[in-house]
C-alpha cells in the first residue's frame, strides 16, 4: 500500500530558498491495522505541481531545494528514492536515503526557465518500485539580472525641416530577457537622454517626435538623440540601456535665391559671333537639389534684343550669351536687368517668399580690328547681252568701319569667274565686262568680290555679286524639230497634215512670240494656217496635191514680233503615201524611201559610191594577203627549201661587214666556184672582195646602171642585200623557172642569154617579172 507522500521544506536562510508544495498529497486519517472498522482508502498517485529555485543563488554547499518521503519508508533504511530526467544527477542531486533534492549550481533562467524530472521510491535490497514513478516540474524563478537591449540600433531617421511639433521621426525598440510575466524586470520605460528639447520619446512605445517648430536644415542638417530604454518600469534600481538616434532634416524649398551682388560687369569683344560666352551668374540659394534649381531671364527689351541669358546643365549658373552682332562704332555698352527665379515652389512655404531676386547687368563691347564692310549683304546688277568689252555692270563698295579715310582695294576672286568676262577696278569697285555676253549660253553669273584693307591685307571681306545678262533680239525663231511627215493619196481636201512647231531662243515676251506663214502661191499644193501660238498647222488644200514620185518641200517663213525683228525659212518634207483603209501607210515612193531628210539624191549616190570603193578595197587586200600565203606554202613531197639561219648578235653599225655569213643564205647550185688554191668554207665570212663594176662612160642610163649594180651585188658574197630583202619559197630540183633568189645568181640583164629569157613563156603573172630583167612588153594583139 502507498503511504502518503510529503514533501519536507527546506530552511535555508529563512524562507528565500523555500521549496512550495502547491498541492500535497492528502490521505484518509486511521492506522493500518488498527482496531475499529476497517477504512479503506482509493490509492493515489504522487501529485505534484511546481517546485521553484531562484535563479544565479549560489552558496558555499548544494543547497536544498526540497525533500520526497513515503509513508512506506518506516525509517529502517529500506526506502531507496531515484531521481531522473532533465538535469538530473548533475543539476540536481537527491539522497537516495532520506530523499533530499539540492541544487548543485547556480542557474540561469534565461538559458533554461523549467526543468521536468521523475521521482519514484524502490526498495533499496531488490530495487522493487515501491511506489509508482511521477512527474513534477522544478521552475527556475526570474530575478532581474539582464538590462534591456536595442537589437536594432543605432537608428537612423530623416524628417523634412520645417516640420511641425510632434511629427514622428521613427519608432525605437528595445528588448528585456527577464520573465515579462514575473515582477516588472521586464516592463520597460523609454526617456531621452540627449537631443532636448529638439526631440521627445514616448515612455510606453518608443516613438520619436519632434519636440520643436520649424527646425531649419541651413542652421543645422543632422542631430544625434539618445535614447534610454529601463527596466522595472523606471523606477530606482532598474537595468537600463541606451541606443543612438541619427536624425537628419531632409531639405525643403524654404529659401528664396539671392544674387551675392547688386551689379555685374561684363566686356565683349565686338567680333563675337551670335552665341559667344559672356559671363556667368549665380544667385545662391541654400535648398537643394531640385529645390535650388533656377531659371533666369533678363527684364530689359535692350538686352534681350542683344543678348540671351539661359541655365547650365545644373540648374545653378545663367549662362549670358550674344544674341546677334555687335558693333562698338555703333553701341558700345548695354544695361540691363536679370532675374532669377526658382523653378520648383512648394506652395506651403509662399509665405517665406518671393522665390526670385533681381540684379544689374553691363556689359562693355571692346572694339576690334574689322574688315571692310560692304554696303550690302549682296549685289545683284545687270547688264544687256551682246554690249562690247569694258560696258559698265555696276558698282560694289566697302569701308574701314574703324577708319573711313582706309583705302580699301577691290577684287573679283577668280574661281568665281573662270571665263573672265568681268573686271573690275581696284580703287572703285566699279565692275565693267570683258567680253561679249550671250545670254543664251549663261543667263547668271555669280562673283566673287574681295575688299581688302590697303594698309593691312589681313583685313578682307567678301560680298557676293549677281550678274544677270539680259536679253536682246537676237535668234531668229527655227523650227522645234526637222518635219518629215506622208499624207495619203486618198486624203480628202482640208484635211490636218502635221502641226508644226517653233521656237525662240530669246527670252519670253515680244522676242519670243512667233508666226508662221507658208507659201503665198494660190495654187500651192498645201497650205500652212498659223496657231497664234508658236505653231501652225499644215493642211491639204482643196484640190488634192498631184500625185508624183519625189517627195515635196514645203517652204515655211517664220519671224518674230522683237526690235528689230527677225525671220527664218524652214523646209517641211511630205511625201505621198498609199494608206490602208485604217490610215496606216501602206507604201511610199521608193525615192521617198531611199532619199532620207536632209539628203539631196547626188549626196546619197556619193555615199554609196565610197561605200562600194571601201568594200572593193577590202576584198583585194584580202585576196593578196590569201594569195601571198599560198605561194608560201610547200607541199610535203617537196619539202626543200632553203636554209633560213636566225642570228640574234647585234652588228656595230652600217661599217660592221663581219657580223655574220650569209653564204647560207645562197643557192648551193647557182653559187661561184670556190678560188684555186685554199678551199672556199661557208661558216665564215670570205677575206677576198669581188671587185666592183665600174660606171660605164656617157650618159646615164637606169636600166643599165640597175644592172650594173645587180651584177656587183650578184658576184660579191661578202655583202648583204641591204636594198630588199626578199624571201622566196624554193620549189627545190626539177623546176621548171628554177630559183627567183638574186643571190648568187650570175645572170646579166641586156649581155649574154639569161634566164630573163625564157620569162615570157611562163604567162602572164610573171610579165612583171620579164619587164625587170629587160625582156620586151609583147606586141599588142
Amino acid at each position: 500500500m502507498w503511504g502518503l507522500v510529503r514533501l519536507l521544506l527546506a530552511w535555508l536562510g529563512g524562507w528565500s530558498c523555500m521549496g512550495r508544495l502547491a498541492a500535497p498529497a492528502r490521505a484518509w486519517a486511521g492506522s493500518w491495522g488498527g482496531p475499529g472498522p476497517a477504512l479503506l482508502r482509493t490509492r493515489r498517485s504522487w501529485v505534484w505541481n511546481q517546485f521553484f529555485v531562484i535563479e544565479e543563488y549560489a552558496g558555499p554547499e548544494p543547497v536544498l531545494i526540497g525533500k520526497l518521503h513515503s509513508d512506506v519508508d518506516r525509517g529502517e533504511g529500506r526506502t531507496k528514492y531515484l531521481l531522473t530526467g532533465e538535469g538530473a544527477g548533475t543539476v540536481f542531486v537527491i539522497d537516495e536515503a532520506t530523499g533530499n533534492i539540492h541544487v548543485t549550481k547556480s542557474l540561469d533562467r534565461e538559458e533554461k526557465a523549467q526543468y521536468v524530472l521523475l521521482a519514484q521510491a524502490v526498495d533499496r535490497a531488490s530495487n522493487r518500485p515501491l511506489e509508482p514513478p511521477s512527474e513534477f516540474i522544478i521552475k527556475v524563478q526570474d530575478i532581474n539580472d539582464n538590462p534591456p537591449i536595442f537589437p536594432l540600433g543605432p537608428y537612423h531617421a530623416t524628417v523634412p525641416e520645417m516640420s511641425n511639433v510632434g511629427t514622428s521621426v521613427i519608432q525605437v525598440t528595445a528588448h528585456d530577457a527577464d520573465d515579462p510575466s514575473y515582477g516588472n524586470s521586464a516592463k520597460l520605460v523609454y526617456t531621452v537622454l540627449d537631443g532636448l528639447p529638439f526631440f521627445s520619446v514616448d515612455p510606453q512605445t518608443g516613438v520619436v517626435r519632434t519636440a520643436i517648430p520649424n527646425m531649419d536644415r541651413e542652421t543645422q542638417e543632422e542631430f544625434l538623440v539618445v535614447i534610454q530604454a529601463k527596466d522595472m518600469g523606471g523606477h530606482m534600481g532598474g537595468l537600463s540601456g541606451s541606443t543612438t538616434v541619427t536624425v537628419t532634416l531632409s531639405d525643403v524649398n524654404d529659401n528664396p535665391p539671392k544674387f551675392p551682388q547688386s551689379l555685374y560687369q561684363f566686356s565683349v569683344m565686338e567680333t563675337a559671333g551670335p552665341g559667344t560666352l559672356v559671363g556667368r551668374l549665380r544667385a545662391q540659394d541654400p535648398d537643394l537639389g531640385d529645390n535650388a534649381l533656377m531659371a533666369y531671364s533678363i527684364l530689359d527689351g535692350e538686352g534681350s534684343e542683344a543678348f540671351s541669358i539661359s541655365t547650365d546643365p545644373q540648374g545653378r549658373d545663367g549662362l549670358l550669351t550674344v544674341r546677334k552682332p555687335l558693333d562698338f562704332e555703333t553701341r558700345r555698352s548695354y544695361s540691363f536687368r536679370v532675374e532669377a527665379t526658382n523653378t520648383l515652389i512648394d506652395p506651403a512655404y509662399l509665405r517665406r517668399g518671393p522665390f526670385k531676386d533681381m540684379a544689374s547687368v553691363r556689359v562693355a563691347v571692346q572694339d576690334a580690328p574689322e574688315p571692310p564692310a560692304f554696303t550690302q549683304a549682296a549685289y545683284r546688277l545687270a547688264v544687256p547681252e551682246n554690249k562690247s568689252p569694258g560696258t559698265l555692270v555696276g558698282q560694289v563698295s566697302a569701308a574701314d568701319l574703324d577708319s573711313r579715310a582706309s583705302p580699301i582695294r577691290y577684287s573679283i576672286l577668280p574661281h568665281s569667274d573662270p571665263e573672265h568676262c568681268f573686271s573690275i577696278e581696284p580703287e572703285d569697285g566699279t565692275i565693267r565686262t570683258a567680253v561679249s555676253l550671250d545670254r543664251e549660253a549663261r543667263v547668271w553669273h555669280n562673283l566673287t568680290v574681295l575688299a581688302t584693307e590697303v594698309d593691312s591685307s589681313a583685313q578682307a571681306s567678301r560680298v557676293q555679286v549677281a550678274v544677270q545678262t539680259l536679253d536682246e533680239n537676237d535668234n531668229a525663231p527655227q523650227l522645234a524639230e526637222p518635219y518629215d511627215t506622208f499624207v495619203c493619196e486618198s486624203a480628202a481636201p482640208g484635211q490636218l497634215i502635221q502641226v508644226i512647231r517653233a521656237l525662240d531662243r530669246d527670252e519670253v515676251g515680244n522676242n519670243s512670240r512667233i508666226s508662221l506663214q507658208g507659201p503665198l502661191d494660190p495654187d500651192a499644193n498645201f497650205t500652212v494656217r498659223d496657231n497664234r501660238d508658236g505653231s501652225a498647222s499644215l493642211l491639204l488644200p482643196s484640190r488634192p496635191a498631184p500625185p508624183r514620185q519625189a517627195p515635196y518641200l514645203v517652204p515655211i517663213e517664220l519671224w518674230d514680233w522683237g526690235q528689230p525683228a527677225l525671220s527664218s525659212t524652214a523646209t517641211v518634207t511630205v511625201s505621198v503615201c498609199r494608206c490602208r483603209p485604217d490610215g496606216s501607210v501602206a507604201s511610199c515612193r521608193p525615192e521617198a524611201q531611199l532619199s532620207p531628210a536632209g539628203l539631196s539624191t547626188g549626196a546619197l549616190l556619193a555615199i554609196i559610191t565610197c561605200v562600194g570603193t571601201l568594200l572593193a578595197l577590202v576584198v583585194l587586200f584580202v585576196a593578196l594577203r590569201r594569195q601571198k600565203q599560198e605561194a608560201l606554202m610547200v607541199l610535203e613531197e617537196e619539202d626543200v627549201r632553203e636554209n633560213i639561219i636566225t642570228y640574234d648578235d647585234e652588228g656595230g653599225g652600217e661599217e660592221d661587214t663581219e657580223a655574220f655569213d650569209i653564204s647560207a643564205l645562197q643557192n648551193p647550185d647557182g653559187a661561184a666556184p670556190p678560188a684555186p688554191g685554199q678551199p672556199a668554207r661557208r661558216d665564215v665570212l670570205p677575206w677576198a672582195r669581188a671587185p666592183r663594176q665600174p660606171r660605164p662612160p656617157g650618159p646615164a642610163d637606169v636600166a643599165q646602171l640597175l644592172a650594173l649594180r645587180l651584177r656587183g651585188a650578184d658576184d660579191d658574197p661578202s655583202v648583204p642585200p641591204y636594198d630588199s630583202v626578199q624571201v622566196y619559197g624554193y620549189e627545190g630540183r626539177g623546176s621548171s623557172c628554177g630559183s627567183l633568189s638574186s643571190l648568187g645568181s650570175g645572170s646579166e640583164i641586156g649581155g649574154a642569154p639569161g634566164p630573163a629569157e625564157p620569162l615570157d613563156d611562163w604567162g602572164p603573172l610573171f610579165r612583171t617579172l620579164a619587164e625587170l630583167y629587160g625582156a620586151k612588153e609583147p606586141p599588142a594583139p
